[in-house]
């Protein structure tokens, strides 16, 4: 699966083959493509940005316009094997809701976002006083469409509120795998493969 973004890269090589997938903020549907033409999977997405939709029509795939807030109340229990959400989390306005939603639709949910306790955002805050600026956050905070700052730490104790189980668990730094001892501290980038 290459050519894919790395976290995306974590999740197609643990979807299993023939899996009916739903991708929540699919953007272009590059992993939806991945998928479909490496595994055979059965993949639908959800994209809020009308040309991303556009975008992964194109690419013959099946994705609606909507938004994980409000729109996922509408699929029915256990749609799908797995359901989706990377790079999304931080940008909703109930992750926790959300989180429910997936795990609802989908017997297992895979879930990506950055990690706002990474080292450099931690020195950028201490140091410069400033949000932080970096590949992986590459919007000033104005700009940015985060409005929930996760952490590595924070989401396991969601997870863990919530009462679910993690089945796996990938960190990423500079886009290589990091280590998982002190993942807050060291991973700008968290995958988890979650279910109930």
């Amino acid at each position: 699966m290459s050519g894919l973004r790395p976290d995306l890269a974590i999740i197609a090589r643990n979807v299993a083959a023939g899996s009916r997938v739903l991708d929540v903020g699919c953007g272009d549907g590059a992993l939806m493509a991945a998928l479909r033409d490496a595994a055979g999977v059965d993949a639908r997405g959800l994209e809020i940005t009308p040309a991303n939709v556009a975008a992964a029509v194109a690419r013959g795939l099946s994705v609606v316009q909507g938004d994980a807030d409000t729109d996922l109340a509408d699929y029915p229990d256990g749609s799908f094997d797995y359901a989706i959400l990377s790079q999304t989390l931080q940008t909703t306005m109930r992750p926790h809701v959300v989180l429910d939603h997936l795990l609802r639709i989908g017997q297992r949910a895979f879930v990506s976002f950055p990690n706002f306790a990474h080292w450099r955002v931690r020195g950028s805050l201490l140091w410069g006083g400033r949000m932080p600026v970096t590949p992986l956050l590459p919007l000033k905070w104005y700009e940015t469409p985060n409005i929930h700052h996760v952490t590595v730490d924070d989401f396991r104790e969601l997870v863990d509120d919530r009462g679910l189980t993690v089945e796996g668990a990938w960190f990423l730094s500079s886009g290589r795998p990091a280590r998982p001892a002190a993942a807050n501290f060291f991973a700008e980038h968290a995958v988890f493969l979650l279910r109930r």
